[in-house]
């Protein structure tokens, strides 16, 4: 049980989801989230995230499990009793409305007066900086427009909690960043919970409390941002989160809650051990791309490789260097792109140095890390 010990808003208890009574799609998620918390369900395609949110918005059934809002199972409760607002991809607004009579809608089927309904729009529109739009239609909206008429329609009736299930996917990168800003914008203003979905890792790491990251029905981590970028529980959730470089070696001894690993034709790097990873066991080493230091540096290290140049990637705020290892892999380096990155040429040989607490030491499972999904 995940849990942070407060105030349970919302409770997955052990919940599993089958729709042939054979396989598992999602097998036993846990979790308990607090009132107003920001939760994603993170994970490639197929993992179980979106599942999860159908469950939980009442679309699909528990197979079993319990899921709880505020102590009550809601496992039989209709969807338009759950008290819940969504916001999809597609938007979902109705074409042949105003603005305005989008918003409206939830809250004339919940027996809102008209004046009360009127008042609550325009303090919706305002709140999505649309004043000047209830009298539009969706067509005559842009993207990002649209999706904040329906993160407004979501929120306008007050609900329990909202619902996103990869509600930017359909926008570019410069309107997805924006908006990514205004959900965030508006759920501190307001407080309200919610659980998002989405497969775009930056995306959630931007705007989250906690990430459940899924693999194959299964939660592999769920925790704040920064702790699953920098301490992650297994290889999948190192690969998965942001970009990663993966040395395969032997665990000679553990010592202090740090492997001492055999690197063919490197010697020994020191890691932080991660749990299930004993002495003469295959281990695979995680280390960032820009924890990595080309030498000469001025930065403390404690582990440093031989490393040959193979190519230089010019991507505008940093450059990226991909060199070689004595055994033919690859590893990447991040480096700012500023006066002070080296040059280097093509069959030019260098070091590497880093960090021991910047890397870790998993379990070799018998195959590097895939999240292809």
């Amino acid at each position: 049980m995940t849990t942070t010990g407060r105030n349970v808003f919302l409770e997955f208890d052990d919940v599993k989801k089958s729709y042939d009574q054979k396989s598992l799609v999602v097998k036993g998620f846990d979790i308990a989230v607090e009132q107003g918390e920001f939760i994603t369900l993170l994970g490639p395609s197929g993992s179980g995230k979106t599942t999860v949110l159908m469950m939980l918005a009442g679309f699909e059934s528990v197979t079993s499990g319990t899921i709880s809002l505020r102590g009550q199972s809601i496992n039989k409760t209709a969807p338009y009793r759950r008290n819940i607002g969504m916001v999809f991809q597609n938007y979902a607004l109705f074409p042949h409305m105003t603005v305005a009579e989008n918003l409206g809608y939830p809250l004339s089927v919940r027996g809102m007066g008209k004046a009360d309904r009127r008042q609550r729009i325009a303090e919706y529109l305002r709140l999505v900086e649309l004043d000047d739009f209830g009298n539009r239609y969706p067509a005559q909206l842009s993207g990002g427009q649209r999706q904040r008429v329906a993160l407004a329609r979501a929120m306008i009736f007050e609900p329990t909690l909202i619902l996103m299930d990869e509600p930017l996917g359909a926008l570019d990168k410069k309107l997805r960043e924006q908006m990514q800003y205004e959900i965030t914008r508006l759920h501190e203003k307001l407080g309200f919970t919610v659980i998002y979905v989405t497969h775009d890792q930056a995306e959630a790491l931007s705007m989250s409390d906690r990430i459940a990251v899924f693999n194959d029905g299964v939660v592999q981590q769920c925790a704040p941002p920064a702790e699953l970028y920098e301490r992650p529980a297994n290889a999948f959730v190192a690969e998965f989160i942001g970009e990663n470089n993966f040395i395969e070696g032997t665990v000679d001894r553990i010592e202090g809650g740090r492997a001492f690993a055999s690197i063919p034709g490197e010697g020994t790097i020191v890691a932080e051990a991660a749990a299930g990873v004993s002495q003469g066991d295959r281990c695979i080493i995680s280390i960032r791309p820009e924890k990595l230091f080309i030498h000469p540096t001025n930065h403390p290290y404690d582990n440093e490789i031989a490393v040959k140049f193979v190519a230089r990637i010019y991507v505008g705020d940093f450059i990226r260097y991909y060199f070689m290892l004595a055994d033919g892999s690859e590893i990447v380096v991040k480096v700012l792109n500023d006066p002070s990155a080296p040059k280097f040429g093509e069959g030019d040989t260098g070091r590497l140095q880093w960090l021991t607490s910047d890397c870790i030491a998993f379990p070799h499972t018998g195959e590097m890390p895939d999240v292809t999904g």
